[in-house]
């Protein structure tokens, strides 16, 4: 029926196929991994500040130190005159502080590496949510159980969309640890299905 010349750029053309979509099938789970996502992330930082003692044993709030959150699009880290407002007194001499007294005494800041990073072109307001009663536990996980903190989400457009979508089934309501009192009509308003539209986080 065909002719070989025909034969062979059929057979090319069904091998070109499937050799095209099992690298597509390759690369569209390994692209959505939670591994290439971040998921797990946790970067040795400059310091070993362990989140378990200051927020799990001690209970300080996490707005002590990220102050912002409440009246900011972003979560500052705290500056070392925060860490410095105990530990002018406490464990002054620890060796695992000697990074935090040099910074101090130098008034240079500790250079943190950033954890959880939003593609540029996606905005996300940190106080819009805090203010709506939604604990930070419901984005990072429970810190206060964290020794080293690590992503715990993939912050995908999906992930944050299954949120918007099902607040009942993805929301945790602010904890005393995060110190931020919110009324709980508040939260039963954020509650509402949250901004579906693109312009909500593309700006």
């Amino acid at each position: 029926m065909f002719n070989a010349s025909i034969d062979r750029t059929l057979k090319r053309a069904i091998l070109s196929g499937l050799v095209f979509a099992a690298v597509g099938a390759v690369a569209f789970y390994f692209l959505r991994h939670p591994s290439v996502m971040d998921v797990g992330y946790r970067p040795q930082q400059p310091v070993p500040f362990d989140h378990r003692v200051h927020a799990g044993d001690l209970g300080i709030s996490c707005v002590y130190c990220h102050t912002s959150v409440e009246t900011s699009a972003h979560s500052t880290v705290p500056p070392t005159s925060t860490c410095m407002n105990c530990h002018t007194a406490v464990k002054r001499d620890s060796p695992k502080l000697e990074v935090v007294r040099a910074s101090y005494e130098k008034n240079q800041p500790i250079e943190w590496i950033r954890i959880h990073r939003l593609p540029d072109y996606a905005f996300f307001n940190h106080s819009r949510h805090v203010n709506a009663g939604i604990d930070c536990a419901s984005c990072h996980g429970e810190v206060e159980k964290q020794g080293v903190v690590a992503q715990k989400n993939p912050l995908t457009m999906g992930w944050c969309l299954d949120c918007h979508r099902n607040p009942d089934e993805y929301v945790i309501r602010t904890r005393p640890i995060t110190g931020v009192d919110v009324k709980p009509e508040v939260l039963r308003r954020a509650l509402n299905k949250g901004p579906e539209n693109c312009s909500a986080c593309h700006h």
